[in-house]
């Protein structure tokens, strides 16, 4: 049985290392997907919207949560108990190649941000592997769109920095030409430029 839930505001859906309640989808709002560090630090994985799937790897194999939830806005969800998904599959089992794409997806997104973080040396790298990130499937060219909700602080808790810091690269990116946000839409000018920001091979930039 599916169970539909609205949050007014900040609200923890499930947490890293507890039983995950089922698959989670969400219906409208915003979601923040963190993990904890050795060392304490909070680090989020990436913010989801309408329409995403959360949990479903945890669901499927059994095994508690492997990251936060924790909603940021005013949201609606859809939890879809274990069993209850586990009984939706049996009744349609030509579904299971669309969750084994979820679940690639999924796989893939937690590799990007992983090495985003860890093979960036500067936040100026991070801030560009991130950006590229959010056009990934804008399509080809060098000049792209995509949605984009996130506020500057998101931002930074994405890639381990300060909102200060984020402001200025996102100025500085704006400024030579190489990114524009217009109201609810990320524009990347030059892709290209920014991938090399992403590698390290920037100089050239003034970052």
């Amino acid at each position: 049985m599916t169970r539909e839930t609205s949050y007014s505001g900040e609200a923890v859906l499930f947490m890293e290392g507890q039983p995950s309640p089922g698959v989670t989808v969400i219906v409208s709002g915003k979601v923040k997907l963190s993990t904890a560090s050795a060392d304490g630090r909070t680090i989020v994985v990436r913010m989801a919207g309408p329409g995403e799937v959360l949990g479903l790897s945890a669901t499927v194999v059994g095994r508690p949560c492997e990251l936060t939830a924790e909603t940021q806005e005013p949201t609606r969800i859809k939890i879809i108990p274990r069993e209850s998904f586990k009984q939706w599959l049996r009744v349609h089992p030509e579904l299971a190649f669309q969750i084994a794409q979820e679940l690639a997806e999924e796989y893939n997104n937690t590799c990007q941000q992983l090495r985003s973080m860890l093979l960036s040396h500067t936040a100026t790298q991070r801030l560009a592997r991130t950006l590229l990130q959010l056009v990934r499937n804008a399509g080809p060219g060098n000049e792209v769109r995509a949605p984009f909700s996130l506020t500057h602080q998101e931002i930074a808790e994405m890639i381990g920095s300060s909102r200060e810091t984020v402001t200025r690269l996102l100025s500085g990116f704006r400024h030579k030409g190489l990114i524009e946000i217009e109201d609810s839409t990320l524009v990347v000018h030059d892709r290209e430029a920014l991938r090399q920001l992403g590698h390290g091979d920037g100089a050239g930039f003034g970052f």
